[in-house]
């Protein structure tokens, strides 16, 4: 298959970006040192960061992780179709670059609801001679507009395993709004032997008090609410997989090639991560 023809991203209404109100995607591409966010992201990401200010050595965590289990997957289970949800603005090691560093004939569909991603997905649309990527506007809430989309299906063969990636998103889906429910709608519509790969904030290495602090900062004045979740209520989103070796760990120790003593805390990284297979 060819690139296919991201027109229609292009053809989409215009969608309004609202810089009075904080944007997670925004504010971690201000902790990660970023240029795209606005006044509204930076007094957000300032709130946060004045109780916790291991809070840039988090999101430096996540796209480490992002780089290991994108290695994983490519390297070693033979992966070679990717859909990353949540793919917030671009930075440095984005899954196609990971990937097809490996394997060249990659093909990766990004999708995020941010409209300040959209305008920058030309960046995530630059790929290998033998690969592909494209970019769609959706949110994870909607599996049918996500996997009916036009160019998905131009990029992704469906019949073949494919890698879903939900790096530091599905807290951003709290528990009102059925988060198992919505990751079990996008798993069943993924053929046998994919994977999943899933990193989500937790307070379980914090103090509660300072935890509570934390998600209430984060939350004031944002468009997304955000809300921890522990190891167990992690693990449920692993239900009828097959983890893979170490499991669920800190993402600051999973298949780190750094020695135990030179890796972030815990309680610094603030997220778990893991890599499941689905049978």
């Amino acid at each position: 298959m060819g690139l296919p023809d991201s027109s229609s991203t292009e053809q989409d209404d215009p969608l309004e970006i609202d810089t009075a109100v904080a944007h997670p995607a925004r504010r971690y591409n201000y902790w990660l040192g970023g240029t795209q966010n606005f006044e509204a992201d930076r007094i957000s990401g300032d709130a946060v960061a004045a109780v916790l200010p291991s809070i840039r050595t988090g999101v430096m965590e996540n796209r480490r992780f992002l780089r290991r289990a994108v290695t994983y997957v490519t390297a070693e289970a033979g992966i070679r179709q990717f859909l990353d949800i949540g793919t917030g603005i671009p930075a440095a090691d984005n899954v196609h670059e990971v990937a097809q560093r490996i394997a060249p004939d990659t093909r990766v569909v990004y999708m995020d609801n941010d409209p300040i991603v959209l305008a920058h997905a030309h960046q995530l649309l630059l790929t290998s001679e033998t690969g592909a990527t494209a970019y769609i506007h959706a949110d994870l809430r909607e599996p049918d507009t996500i996997f009916g989309h036009p160019d998905l299906r131009a990029t992704l063969d469906l019949s073949r395993p494919v890698a879903l990636m939900l790096i530091a998103v599905l807290h951003f889906i709290v528990d009102a709004d059925d988060p198992y429910g919505c990751l079990a709608r996008l798993v069943e519509r993924l053929p046998p032997g994919s994977y999943v790969a899933i990193s989500h904030a937790t307070a379980d290495f914090l103090p509660p008090e300072l935890g509570n602090d934390i998600i209430q900062r984060a939350n004031t004045g944002s468009r997304d609410q955000a809300q921890w979740r522990d190891r167990a209520a992690f693990a449920q989103f692993f239900n009828g997989m097959e983890l893979i070796p170490p499991g669920i760990e800190s993402i600051s120790d999973w298949r780190s090639e750094l020695p135990p003593g030179k890796r972030p805390s815990a309680a610094d990284a603030l997220h778990y991560g893991a890599v499941a297979r689905i049978p």
